[in-house]
This record gives C-alpha cells, sequence and structure tokens, in this order.
C-alpha cells in the first residue's frame, strides 16, 4: 500500500509539473505559432491553434525591413560585455565580503540590494542627461556600463552566497603555502566556485539580454539590440502581430537556445551548496 501510494503521488506530482510547465511555456508557443500566420489569421475570432495556412511571409517581411543581424550582434556584445565586467568587479568584492567580512559588510550587502527595488524610471532623467553629456547616447558602451550598473549587487549576492559556502580551511592552507590574494582568488576559489560562477554568469546574461527599459531609452539605432528591434514593430497605425510575433521569436531564439543547453549547468549552479 504504502509503495501504491508512493507511485500515486510520483504520477500526481509529474503530471502537475507537466502542466505547470505547459502553462507557462504556452504564451511563448502561441507567438512562435502566430509568427507562420497571416495577419488576419493572427487576428481571428475564434483563433486557430494548428489548422491553418502557415507561411513564413513574416519572417522574410522582417529581413527586409530591418537588419537582425545587426541588433543581434548589439545584444551579444552588450549582454556579454556587461556580464563579464560584472563578474571582474563581482568576484573580489564577494569574495571580501564572503572571507574577510567588517561589521559593515551586511549593511552594505543589503544596501546594494536596496538599489534593485527603486524603479529605474525614477533615475531616467539624471542618467539621460549624463549620457548626454558625455556622448554615450545610442552607444555600446552606455550600454554595458548601466546594464552593468544595474545587474552587479545581484551577482555580488549570488557569488557571497556560493563563496560562504566554500570552507575556509581551504583559503587557509593554500595562504600557508604561500599562495597571494591574487592566485587564491585564481587558483583556488575560482575553480572551486565553478557551478555558482557558470550560474550567476547564465543568469546575468538573460537578465541583460532581456533588458527593455535602458534600451529602448538610451539608444535608437547604431546601438540598438533586440528589444528595440522587438519594439519597432508596435507602431501607431496599429499593432501587427503576426511580423511583431515573427521578431519577438527571432530575438528570443539565441537566448532559448542557449538556456536549454546549459539548464543542467544553471540548476547545478542555483542548488548550489543547498545539498551536503
Amino acid at each position: 500500500m504504502a509503495r501504491m501510494a508512493t507511485t500515486q503521488k510520483v504520477v500526481v506530482s509529474t503530471i502537475g509539473a507537466w502542466l505547470a510547465g505547459f502553462l507557462i511555456f504556452f504564451p511563448i508557443l502561441w507567438m512562435v505559432l502566430a509568427s507562420f500566420k497571416t495577419e488576419l489569421e493572427a487576428f481571428a475570432i475564434p483563433p486557430s491553434f494548428l489548422f491553418f495556412h502557415w507561411t513564413t511571409e513574416n519572417y522574410a517581411t522582417v529581413q527586409e525591413r530591418s537588419d537582425y543581424l545587426h541588433h543581434a550582434m548589439n545584444s551579444i556584445i552588450i549582454a556579454g560585455g556587461s556580464t563579464l565586467i560584472a563578474l571582474l568587479i563581482a568576484i573580489p568584492a564577494a569574495w571580501s565580503m564572503a572571507f574577510s567580512p567588517t561589521k559593515r559588510t551586511k549593511d552594505i550587502l543589503l544596501w546594494m540590494l536596496s538599489t534593485k527595488m527603486m524603479p529605474p524610471v525614477g533615475v531616467l532623467v539624471p542618467i539621460y542627461l549624463i549620457y548626454k553629456t558625455f556622448g554615450l547616447l545610442d552607444s555600446r558602451i552606455g550600454l554595458v556600463f548601466i546594464l552593468c550598473l544595474g545587474n552587479l549587487p545581484i551577482v555580488i549576492w549570488m557569488l557571497f552566497t556560493y563563496f560562504k559556502e566554500i570552507p575556509r580551511d581551504i583559503l587557509e592552507a593554500a595562504r600557508m603555502d604561500g599562495a597571494t590574494i591574487g592566485r587564491e582568488l585564481v587558483y583556488v576559489l575560482t575553480p572551486m566556485a565553478i557551478p555558482g560562477l557558470a550560474s550567476t554568469m547564465l543568469l546575468n546574461l538573460i537578465l541583460a539580454w532581456n533588458e527593455a527599459f535602458w534600451t529602448l531609452n538610451l539608444s535608437t539605432s547604431y546601438a540598438a539590440p533586440l528589444t528595440t528591434f522587438i519594439a519597432s514593430y508596435s507602431s501607431p497605425e496599429g499593432l501587427f502581430w503576426a511580423k511583431l510575433s515573427s521578431a519577438s521569436t527571432l530575438a528570443i531564439a539565441p537566448i532559448l537556445v542557449l538556456g536549454w543547453f546549459s539548464q543542467k549547468q544553471l540548476v547545478r549552479g542555483l542548488t548550489f551548496g543547498a545539498v551536503k
């Protein structure tokens, strides 16, 4: 009876997990399907799910109207650059807070986290004026800088949590062997925290890739990433759902592929230290 009850719980839990996953994924599936419809079919009520006239006309129109590769390259440079710079800053910062804390370490961590609670629109005007003064509007460097600063508190918090799980004895042994702080970071701490570093990097990359507020307000054409590419298909003349869906599908495709192939590493990193 106990085995039967356990089997039933597993089946129910599995079905519930699949249903929850399908509900979460359904909007993405609907967007992909709408990208292969005509504009009339995309607006049709009741909507057709699978049985409609499939067409790739929307993708051809998007390619003719916009330079997808230019926007995609901007997204790669901006998201990748902000992630690398954030890691270079966050690794030594998290190391100092985890292994050389002071009485103000917790206050600093809470202060950094509190900056993420502030709505970005509250500092839009001063940031815009600063960028205009220094010529950083519509520049990749400017977007890399603002996205790095925006995600830096999360990166430091995640790495601080991972580093706290590493035994101090290992670092003390390295110091007894004559390792400097730099060698300790590069050859001892970093290899031991690879799962945490990988998950932090992936999460920061996703956040930077999906950032829309700053990219829409601080870029126009030259440094415009894929978020601006999507927004260009929402015009005063109306919402072209099929073309908007095809543009959105092209924009999320790279990050979906990356997330699919790195999901094991991401889960491993997010659960790093949870099970001992």
